[in-house]
């Protein structure tokens, strides 16, 4: 072989090299994107979670005082009841 055709080989493989070098820089810069997207993803559900949660927590507490609000008024409902038919009895006898 003339040192032009070694020369050229040594090119053609440098440059298929330097081209795969180029293709798994490019591959490893989009998985490196892809992470990213996924860390944000991942960052955002946690934050949707701890919304969430905060209000699931504001629901349950306030579930909680309407029912005891509802117990409330059931019993001055049955007092006024019971009153009104003391009454009721009072006038009949």
């Amino acid at each position: 072989m003339s040192d032009t055709n070694v020369v050229d080989g040594a090119t053609r493989r440098l440059q298929s090299a330097l081209k795969a070098l180029e293709a798994a820089l490019e591959r490893r810069l989009e998985d490196d994107h892809s992470h990213n997207e996924v860390a944000d993803q991942i960052h955002a559900l946690g934050i949707d979670r701890s919304q969430l949660a905060s209000d699931l927590d504001a629901a349950v507490a306030r579930a909680r005082r309407l029912e005891t609000t509802n117990r409330e008024a059931v019993q001055r409902l049955d007092a006024a009841i019971e009153t009104i038919r003391a009454v009721l009895d009072a006038q009949d006898h």
